[in-house]
């Protein structure tokens, strides 16, 4: 009866999502798939090349499937690998290739040429049932936080000969696929077959050289075949773009280039505009990397819809990017221009990457041709308002924001030395220039100008906050605090503030073990949960993920903060002012009158804050806070410390989690196969708070066996762990790191862990019942990440200090 009732759901569900007229809903759900499928074959045969039926016909194919995702793989040129032709769902423009073999599953249907019609794709004894060493690879679902169940993968074979293959995602009546699906995909990869056979078979009779989207410049009488051919030779050899080899080589403009791109492409052409300004609503949404990246950048709304200037308007509008990025928009105009203007538009919207493009020597030395102002004399706030002072320290913030700087430091020297400005990127200080003594006071007092601080005031430290938006192109907050030092001068730190949307909670680096926990702590009605860890570890940044996890029409959040950083739509939010007398306590208590469902406070920092969200908690609500501390088991010695009752404190806690910052391997990295000897120290070290927990103690061989089994399944390849390590390209400096992963040690307030706060029991015990309760430490998170390629084992010793 059961498997009846879900054929029915699956029938229905197909229906439905084929839109049907009313007057048609009475045609059987057999009829109505062929018929389907009749159609999309029929589309099949009308496309012109290999391309166009990958593209245009994949939205029909998942359709016909009532599948979720749908994902198309064409032969490579040396036949030793599938690579992606079309991957709906997925939020990037990068091909998968996948090696013909069983360790994907598309692999091992191109392989064995055999269908493959899995239930679950993460049942890994049904996958070994197909073949031994079949798996699918979870890397995808991890970094997208999508959940792939159900799989039906049909190879695309004329006679014995392979052209690609098809894999069909996810049934949205969350069903595994049915004969009738299979019997349809069999027929629909037959005509794919046909149809590649035959564009490929007219292509090589066509003996017509390749199309390329500088053919209209000789339709137009600009260049000559010839021509063309030798410059498109010389870029491939110099490594150069074509269209940079046509400019130089052949003095031929951007505006003779566009119209050939216009006619290739099919769309628009779009020039530079040199009267066009930045939009907010939509240049702001997007950071100038994401769009460097990408190739395209939106202009404005038009009667035709938003205009989007794009490098390859098919890629982009085949990646299905900009509609999820503009939701809200139904309209795009895709328009196509040469890459030397839109980089000219980037840097007009985004500002150049230098001030008028020069560099900060070449600046420096515009500086010094007038002796300039001597130190601590002449008339400052005159200096400071010198056109090549305002352009150097627009300079520096403009530098700083675009190398991806978290802090800004200006560290003058007494006397004659020079002042010494560095950079903090990815946790560490990179210097970046010196400027001559005589014009660190102009430098400070231009920076305190930003800021409204007192430019007199010189012998106590002031803070303040730079909107940058009046004063150079990006739209950006600095957190500026000015500190006098040794020798009568004055140091200025400068935190470029994260601003914008808070990072959904998918995207945080979470292992799956701890995501699952947070969730299920955190959709709980009341209690209190911390993020600790040092300044700079992305507390904020973690609360305001979880806040806008939470974040529903019929919850009320507050949040206090100092200073309000990362704003989001439903959130009260308020900024802590204590020279106004406003401290986290005092609002705190107005949060109790004002009818909270859930509290974030920005930091817990004495007694009455703590005590306050222990009583909040036990009243009916959810407190959020964040403390400075070094793991989630010191946290709580730290607040009975406080003077908080162990048993109320106990009842409110529902968790702490503790984090780092490691340095994230670059793309760069090596894959490099252990030996024994080093995995063995690995494994030590790894379960270094585990060998004191009851089921260690009890059977550390057999523990261990069973963790290193369970790694090489997740991690592994062939039978063997797998590790990385750095390189270094000029992504990454040479320093083989880039950008930055999270560590994470999550602790739960069950009811052990409880009871030990109760009985005020010691960090070491604390921690030992943790960990036997499933809690993963700092260092053991890092070292799966580790093996998943994310860091290395220096990165993660170094943050990871007991």
């Amino acid at each position: 009866m059961n498997a009846v009732l879900k054929t029915k759901d699956t029938e229905q569900a197909f229906i439905d999502s084929q839109q049907l007229p009313p007057d048609k809903r009475g045609i059987s759900f057999e009829a109505l798939f062929f018929r389907q499928l009749t159609q999309v074959t029929t589309r099949i045969h009308e496309t012109e090349n290999v391309d166009q039926i990958m593209l245009e016909v994949s939205a029909d194919i998942c359709k016909l499937f009532n599948a979720d995702r749908l994902t198309l793989y064409a032969v490579s040129e040396d036949r030793t690998s599938i690579v992606s032709k079309v991957k709906t769902g997925l939020n990037t423009s990068r091909d998968l290739k996948l090696p013909i073999s069983p360790q994907s599953i598309a692999g091992y249907v191109a392989m064995a040429k055999q269908v493959v019609n899995i239930a679950d794709v993460y049942d890994d004894d049904a996958l070994k049932r197909i073949h031994p060493q079949l798996a699918f690879l979870k890397e995808v679902d991890k970094r997208s936080g999508y959940r792939t169940k159900q799989m039906l993968v049909v190879p695309i074979l004329d006679g014995d000969v392979l052209h690609g293959v098809i894999q069909v995602i996810n049934n949205k009546s969350d069903q595994p696929f049915g004969e009738l699906e299979m019997e349809g995909a069999a027929q629909l990869t037959k005509t794919l077959a046909t149809a590649i056979r035959q564009r490929v078979e007219k292509a090589s009779d066509g003996a017509r050289r390749k199309a390329t989207k500088y053919d209209g410049l000789i339709a137009d009488g600009v260049m000559t075949y010839d021509e063309l051919a030798k410059a498109v030779q010389k870029a491939r050899e110099d490594a150069k773009p074509v269209e940079h080899v046509l400019m130089a080589d052949y003095s031929i403009r951007p505006a003779q280039i566009g119209p050939s791109l216009s006619k290739f492409f099919g769309v628009p052409y779009e020039a530079f505009n040199p009267g066009r300004i930045r939009v907010e609503t939509l240049q702001g949404a997007l950071k100038r990397d994401f769009i460097q990246e990408q190739g395209w950048i939106p202009l404005e709304e038009g009667i035709e819809g938003l205009i989007v200037m794009c490098l390859d308007p098919e890629a982009v509008r085949n990646s299905k990017i900009v509609p999820q990025v503009f939701s809200r928009n139904s309209r795009f105009l895709y328009k196509v221009t040469t890459q030397t203007e839109f980089e000219e538009t980037v840097a007009q919207l985004y500002g150049a990457p230098g001030d008028s493009g020069q560099s900060v020597e070449s600046m420096l030395a515009e500086l010094s041709e007038d002796d300039g102002p001597a130190d601590d004399s002449g008339n400052l706030e005159s200096a400071a308002a010198d056109n090549e002072l305002v352009k150097f320290v627009n300079k520096i913030i403009i530098d700083a924001y675009n190398m991806r700087a978290s802090d800004i430091h200006i560290e003058p020297l007494p006397g004659k030395a020079k002042t010494g400005i560095r950079f903090r990127i990815d946790g560490g200080l990179m210097p970046y220039v010196e400027v001559p003594a005589h014009f660190r006071s102009a430098l400070t007092t231009r920076l305190k100008i930003m800021c409204d601080l007192d430019i007199s005031e010189k012998r106590k430290p002031q803070d303040g906050k730079i909107k940058f938006k009046k004063y150079g192109p990006l739209d950006i907050e600095l957190r500026v605090a000015t500190i006098p030092s040794a020798g009568g001068v004055e140091d200025v730190v400068m935190r470029i503030l994260a601003a914008g949307e808070p990072i959904p909670m998918d995207k945080l680096g979470l292992s799956p073990h701890n995501k699952e926990r947070l969730e299920k702590t955190v959709t709980k009605p009341y209690g209190l949960f911390y993020v600790c860890g040092p300044t700079g570890s992305g507390k904020t940044t973690t609360l305001h993920s979880v806040l806008k996890f939470l974040n529903t029409p019929d919850t009320k959040i507050w949040t206090a903060e100092d200073p309000v950083e990362i704003t989001q739509r439903g959130l009260r939010q308020v900024q802590v002012n204590k020279k106004a007398g406003i401290d986290f306590a005092l609002v705190m208590r107005a949060f109790l009158r004002a009818d909270p469902d859930i509290i974030m406070v920005g930091e817990s920092r004495d007694k009455e804050t703590v005590s306050m969200g222990v009583e909040a908690s036990l009243t009916g609500h959810l407190v959020f806070s964040t403390l400075h501390t070094n793991s989630a088991p010191e946290s709580i010695t730290r607040l009975l410390d406080m003077g908080m009752d162990p048993f109320n404190f106990a009842d409110a806690l529902l968790g702490i989690l503790a984090q780092r910052l490691a340095k994230r391997l670059c793309d760069c990295k090596e894959v490099y196969l252990p030996e024994q000897e080093e995995i063995k120290t690995f494994i030590a070290e790894y379960v270094e708070d585990l060998r004191h927990t009851p089921a260690w103690k009890a059977d550390y061989a057999g523990e261990a066996k069973k963790l290193y089994e369970g790694w090489v399944q997740m991690y592994g390849e062939n039978g063997r762990l797998k590790f990385y390590k750095s390189v270094g390209c000029d992504k990454c400096n040479k320093t083989g790191y880039k950008g930055r992963v999270g560590l994470h040690e999550l602790l739960i307030g069950d009811d052990p862990t409880k009871k030990l706060i109760q009985e005020r029991a010691r960090v070491a015990d604390l921690f030992v019942s943790a960990i036997a309760g499933g809690m993963r430490t700092l260092k053991m998170d890092g070292m799966e990440k580790v093996m998943a390629g994310l860091t290395d084992l220096k990165q993660v010793r170094s943050v990871c200090i007991k």
